[in-house]
């Protein structure tokens, strides 16, 4: 008789014997971690910039231990290369636990501890379980504790997702600025509390959404270099108990020398234990971007909106049907839900910033949930940008010609006239116009102020973006 049965291997800790499926990389500990926190639906393994962190931790605890003598040659290479594999992009489904854990870290920790371990068995020649002859706590987390180890591969994996987040914010901007140079021609009416203000091109409208973003890249850079500080060789509180004299500062270096990057040992490693403000620094930066992007996408929804009763300035792409009653509707719903990541961000930078406040003696304990949403924010913003450029910003074409009936129509562009034709002028054209519901323009004309070439002159969109000296006799 067939049984469906999967065969299993028992492993053991100070808690007792666990029976671990026979065809995963991982062990006890992961078990246990997998049974107490079932918690949400965000799992280690759908984060591989952090897997590939704790694979970097590893690899340069093992360098460093092996240089010290600490770690065989057999043991080192069999090590070294099952966390270059993991870094590679190996292994990953084998890192099932709750990103959202008590513990400050240990089960994370653990899992890179025993597949690690299992691997490198495997590669010796060895069966998974056999820890005698690589151990994921005598061996691969050697000179370690969770509490350095786990911040570092922390900090690792949100710098290396910070660059990513920064190449896609950058294709956003130069997108914005694509269109700004493509709408440079079109006049429209600048508005102020939802008001008609002055004139301006359509041009100046989408190099001001660049620009405003421009300046969060230097921000958010400025916050990422905070992660390139680590804590390696603090072991447990900072004091570096296991560890042997040099180990923090070879484990730095060699770490350095895997990435590529200006990595550094914190100052003091007891107050690097406990301080996680560099995420709340970061998530505080993807929160100001958050807030600048929900008021971009107001922008765009706003001056979109139509495509007949609304300002109707330019036109998104069309991406779906936008009613299940409405024929013809559509709706603006990339700006949408590039306004609801926005929301999500922003929510997840106060949540880093409670649990930054819960940080207690030499550690915090928190830090899995500061992680996820750190992550978890960067995540939604790189899959937000893309989107936002991709299917709404690249696709956005002008209507000129309604941008332009706005300025001849609107009160407001006497205040561009005002130079030229003196205020009182400005006065009485304004109360006409409010009077009568007529245009501006039309009531400059038909007084006789301005020739028709004068007051296109003035209004000629070059003339509309910048302080100019126009060669028109003040008519006052």
């Amino acid at each position: 008789m067939k049984t469906d049965e999967k065969k299993t291997r028992t492993e053991s800790d100070l808690l007792g014997s666990v029976e671990v499926p026979e065809d995963v990389l991982y062990g006890v500990q992961t078990m246990r971690g997998l049974e107490n926190f079932a918690i949400s639906k965000f799992h280690l393994c759908d984060y591989p910039r952090f897997i590939e962190g704790l694979a970097v931790v590893k690899l340069g605890a093992a360098m460093a231990n092996h240089e010290m003598g600490l770690l065989s040659d057999e043991l080192f290479e069999a090590i070294a290369q099952a966390c270059r594999e993991i870094r590679a992009g190996k292994f990953h489904e084998f890192f099932p636990v709750d990103m959202i854990q008590g513990g400050a870290g240990t089960t994370t920790n653990m899992n890179a501890n025993e597949v690690i371990a299992n691997r490198a068995l495997e590669i010796m020649g060895h069966h998974r379980g056999e820890y005698q002859y690589c151990s994921p706590n005598d061996h691969v987390n050697c000179s370690q504790s969770t509490n350095d180890a786990y911040p570092s591969a922390i900090h690792l994996g949100l710098y290396a997702t910070h660059l990513e987040l920064r190449k896609h914010l950058v294709a956003l901007i130069e997108a914005f600025d694509r269109k700004g140079e493509e709408f440079a021609d079109v006049l429209k009416m600048g508005r102020t509390q939802l008001q008609d203000a002055v004139p301006m091109t359509l041009g100046q409208t989408f190099h001001g959404f660049a620009s405003v973003l421009q300046g969060e890249v230097d921000n958010l850079d400025h916050a990422a270099l905070e992660f390139l500080s680590i804590n390696m060789g603090a072991t447990a509180i900072g004091t570096g108990i296991c560890a042997e004299p040099g180990y923090a500062e070879r484990c730095t270096a060699a770490i350095r020398e895997i990435t590529g990057w200006d990595v550094k040992l914190a100052d003091d490693l007891v107050g690097a234990t406990s301080d996680t403000v560099c995420m709340v620094g970061y998530s505080s930066a993807m929160k100001r971007i958050a807030s600048k992007m929900n008021k971009i996408c107001n922008d765009l929804r706003l001056l979109s909106s139509g495509p007949r009763c609304g300002l109707g300035e330019f036109n998104l792409p069309a991406r779906q049907p936008g009613s299940s009653i409405m024929p013809g509707k559509v709706n603006p719903v990339i700006p949408e839900v590039m306004n609801q990541i926005a929301f999500k961000v922003i929510g997840n930078e106060l949540c880093v910033t409670m649990a930054d406040e819960a940080a207690q003696m030499e550690l915090n304990a928190m830090e899995p949930v500061m992680a996820q949403c750190c992550f978890e924010s960067a995540e939604l913003l790189m899959n937000g940008f893309d989107t936002l450029r991709i299917r709404c910003v690249e696709g956005i074409t002008a209507n000129a010609e309604r941008c332009l009936q706005y300025v001849h129509n609107s009160i407001g562009v006497v205040t561009a006239l005002n130079p030229i034709i003196g205020y009182k002028n400005s006065t009485k054209i304004a109360k006409e116009a409010l009077k009568t519901g007529r245009g501006v323009y039309e009531l400059v004309l038909e007084h006789g102020i301005l020739t028709r070439e004068e007051l296109d002159e003035v209004l000629k969109p070059e003339n509309m973006i910048r302080p100019v000296k126009l060669g028109i006799k003040p008519r006052r």
